[in-house]
C-alpha cells in the first residue's frame, strides 16, 4: 500500500505555508523534515524524497513567497522571516524530533535553525550548500569564468550594462547552470513545476541578481565562526561538479565535529535527481545509523 499523502496550510504571520506530509506522522519513527533552496525556489526538486516515505514520514512545504504559499508584499525578507517560518511549521505539525535536510539556501536555512538552539534535531543533512556567502560566491565566479570565453564575454558584457534581465543573459546562465545545477536529461518534470513556482522578487530581494553578485539580505552571511558548536551527527552531501565545490564543501565537514561526507560522481547541484537511488541511500542509511546514537 502507497504510503498516504496530506496537504495543508500552517499559518505563519496572518499568511498561509503550504505544506505536504508523505507517510504518518503518528507512526512514531522520527520523520525527515526537507528545506528546499532558491531562495524563492520551491518545493518541487525534492518528489523523490517521498519515496522514502515507507519508512519514514517525509515533510515538504514551499517557503512562504513561493510555490504553493501565499506571496506577500508587505513583508521585508531577511532569514530571520525563514527561520521563523520553520519555527511555525514544526510547531504546528507536531515535529518534536526530526531529521532536518536543507539543500544550498535550505542548508543555511538548516544551519540557522540549529544555530539558534532548536531542540529535538536527531539528524542534520546539508546537501550541496555552503557556510559563507562571500565564499560561495567567489567560487560561483570562478566556475562561471571556466565557462567557455564566448559565454564568459556575454556575462562581462551584460554585468558592466547591469542588463541582468536581457534573454543573451539569460541563455549564458543557461550554460552555467547546465554545467553545475543539472547535468541530466530535459525536460524534467520536477524542475519544470519549480520553475513555474519559484518568486523571482524573493530571490532577488534575499540574494541579488546571481549566485556570485550577493547585493541582498543575504550579503555578508557566515555561520563559519560558529560551526564547531554542532553536536548532532553530520552528512555533508553533495556531486562531484557541484556549485558546492570542494572549499566549500570542506568548510562544512571540517568544522563540523564527526560530520562526514558523500560526493555522487555523476551529480551536480541537484543530486536528488541526477543520481537519485545513490542519494536516497546515503541519506537513509546516515538517518538510521544517526537515531543509534
Amino acid at each position: 500500500m502507497a504510503p498516504s499523502v496530506i496537504e495543508g496550510y500552517a499559518d505563519f504571520r496572518g499568511y498561509r505555508t503550504w505544506y505536504r506530509v508523505a507517510g504518518d506522522l503518528a507512526s512514531g519513527v522520527t520523520p525527515l523534515l526537507a528545506l528546499h533552496g532558491g531562495p524563492g525556489s520551491t518545493h518541487h526538486y525534492f518528489g523523490p524524497l517521498e519515496r522514502l516515505a515507507a519508512e519514514r514520514p517525509v515533510v515538504l512545504y514551499d517557503q512562504i513567497g513561493c510555490g504553493g504559499s501565499e506571496r506577500p508584499t508587505d513583508i521585508e525578507w531577511s532569514v530571520a522571516v525563514f527561520r521563523e517560518e520553520v519555527d511555525a511549521v514544526r510547531s504546528q505539525l507536531g515535529l518534536e524530533r526530526i531529521h532536518l535536510l536543507g539543500t544550498s539556501w535550505g542548508g543555511m536555512l538548516a544551519l540557522e535553525h540549529v544555530l539558534s538552539g532548536a531542540e529535538g534535531i536527531v539528524g542534520l543533512i546539508l546537501s550541496s550548500t555552503l557556510a559563507s556567502v562571500d565564499q560561495w560566491a567567489a567560487e560561483q565566479l570562478r566556475l562561471r569564468n571556466a565557462l567557455p570565453a564566448d559565454v564568459v564575454e556575454v556575462f562581462e558584457r551584460h554585468e558592466r550594462a547591469g542588463t541582468y534581465h536581457d534573454p543573451e543573459y539569460d541563455q549564458a546562465m543557461e550554460a552555467y547552470f547546465d554545467r553545475h545545477f543539472y547535468r541530466g536529461p530535459k525536460p524534467r518534470a520536477e524542475l519544470e513545476a519549480m520553475n513555474a513556482g519559484k518568486a523571482a522578487d524573493v530571490y532577488n530581494a534575499m540574494q541579488g541578481p546571481n549566485e556570485w553578485t550577493v547585493t541582498g539580505a543575504l550579503r555578508g552571511w557566515d555561520v563559519r565562526d560558529r560551526l564547531g558548536e554542532i553536536d548532532i551527527p553530520t552528512l555533508v552531501i553533495r556531486g562531484r561538479h557541484d556549485m558546492s565545490t570542494d572549499p566549500i564543501s570542506a568548510t562544512l565537514v571540517n568544522g563540523i565535529k564527526g560530520a562526514r561526507e558523500v560526493v555522487l560522481k555523476n551529480s551536480s547541484h541537484t543530486p536528488v535527481l541526477e543520481e537519485t537511488d545513490q542519494y536516497l541511500e546515503a541519506i537513509s542509511k546516515f538517518m538510521r545509523e544517526a537515531e543509534t546514537r
